[in-house]
């Protein structure tokens, strides 16, 4: 059963595709989760720590797919090319993931910075989220690390930089995707490219 923190974030996130993100209020977020406009206070603070707490969601949702497509069956070209494919369907589906990994957040996005003072929330999560949205820079850093820690396989200090290499030219092929598509009659998720390049690399084709 969802925590009434959870209810909250969907409610946030419904209103969001409703309506630009200054224009929500807090008391209809409220009563959409069906809670007390005070228990979404206890939870977030206020209108920011919501906004901090929502984009914060986003990343790790973004993430875990993340990791659901490097643990996917095949080699590394099919891996990589499954994360971009997810890399893609996640940009489309979800604006917040979007200006997660392009810094591209528009007027109706709330793009929160971090908490000013260090957080008094008991809340884990909450903590976790004041901290701010990481940038594109950085998350783009955390998934090829994590792509690099799932593909290594025990490999030398210098294929691993070579892999490295190829797990961000993969990622970065997925996003000009997100931005751009493709033309019509082609592949739209960037994943046959992918394959086909990380293919090509004898030495991270393994």
């Amino acid at each position: 059963m969802p925590t009434a923190r959870e209810e909250l974030l969907d409610a946030a996130h419904a209103a969001l595709a409703a309506r630009p993100w200054p224009t929500v209020r807090m008391v209809d977020v409220a009563a959409a989760a069906g809670v007390s406009r005070q228990t979404l206070y206890n939870e977030f603070g206020g209108k920011d720590g919501l906004a901090r707490a929502l984009v914060r969601r986003a990343a790790d949702s973004y993430l875990a797919g993340v990791e659901r497509a490097l643990g996917s069956a095949g080699g590394t070209g099919d891996r990589l090319a499954a994360t971009a494919a997810w890399t893609v369907r996640a940009t489309r589906a979800n604006a917040l993931v979007r200006a997660l990994l392009t810094g591209c957040w528009g007027e109706r996005l709330p793009h929160p910075a971090a908490a000013r003072r260090p957080p008094a929330s008991a809340v884990p999560a909450q903590r976790r989220a004041d901290a701010g949205p990481p940038t594109p820079a950085e998350l783009l850093g955390q998934v090829r690390d994590r792509a690099v820690a799932a593909l290594d396989g025990g490999r030398p200090p210098h294929d691993r930089a070579v892999l490295a290499m190829t797990c961000e030219l993969a990622l970065r092929l997925a996003l000009s995707y997100a931005l751009v598509p493709s033309p019509g009659g082609m592949a739209e998720d960037g994943a046959p490219l992918v394959r086909a390049v990380v293919d090509r690399l004898p030495d991270v084709a393994a």
